[in-house]
């Protein structure tokens, strides 16, 4: 189902919510990737559902354009680029609001504590939300495109980070992965032989032994720390 969630600046935005069978066990708030809120994102929050979590993805690109469903082709990425841009140029605290009611919602939604999960730009959301966002039990960033430059790197997150990254990842070099994990010892760093994208199964970068292992490591971390 989809909610309007209302930001602390009164920007309201659409939330799609996957309930689970019965009482949650906590919540996970799904952060996009460029493509926004689509048929992927929708299912991978199903997927947090089925393994008991109640599952808010908000649609980050609502303050720069509405209804926003892209696919995979070069077109859809550059029209993601350019929303991510239009976003990312937004004074602060720009969609970082939105984050922050898509927690408290799930909070108070679920009664139990919220963990959240981003891939590619809603990766490297994830990353600004475990230092910038109150109510975060636990954060895993999947390839954070521009978690690894120095401007955050210099971040301290508030909660327990686990962080996925690909080897063959041509956005995020292995250099500044290794940089990334030396200033931050105390997030669990993993590197797969994949691709950036390893975990979209709509996308030629699809790594299916990767991806399975990642969301297994996923799981057990929210497990410790969600509930």
């Amino acid at each position: 189902m989809t909610v309007r969630l209302h930001a602390a600046d009164g920007f309201e935005f659409p939330a799609y919510v996957a309930q689970p069978k019965g009482a949650p066990k906590g919540a996970v708030v799904v952060l996009q990737e460029i493509f926004g809120v689509n048929a992927h994102i929708r299912e991978v929050a199903n997927g947090y559902a089925a393994q008991g979590y109640l599952a808010v993805a908000p649609a980050t690109f609502h303050r720069a354009k509405h209804g926003v469903e892209l696919g995979y082709t070069p077109d859809d990425m550059q029209a993601g680029m350019a929303l991510k841009a239009a976003i990312e140029t937004m004074p602060a605290p720009g969609v970082m609001a939105d984050i922050q009611a898509a927690v408290d919602y799930a909070a108070k939604t679920s009664g139990g504590k919220v963990g959240i999960v981003g891939y590619c730009w809603g990766g490297l959301l994830t990353w600004r939300a475990a230092a910038l966002v109150k109510g975060l039990s636990a954060a895993v960033p999947y390839y954070g495109g521009g978690s690894t430059t120095d401007e955050e790197i210099a971040r301290h997150p508030n909660c327990p980070v686990l962080a996925h990254y690909a080897e063959q990842d041509h956005w995020i070099p292995l250099d500044t992965v290794d940089k990334f994990s030396r200033a931050h010892p105390e997030v669990e760093v993993h590197l797969y032989p994949a691709d950036h994208g390893f975990n979209c199964d709509h996308r030629g970068a699809y790594q299916e032994a990767s991806a399975k292992m990642a969301l297994q490591r996923t799981l057990a971390f929210f497990a410790k720390h969600v509930g």
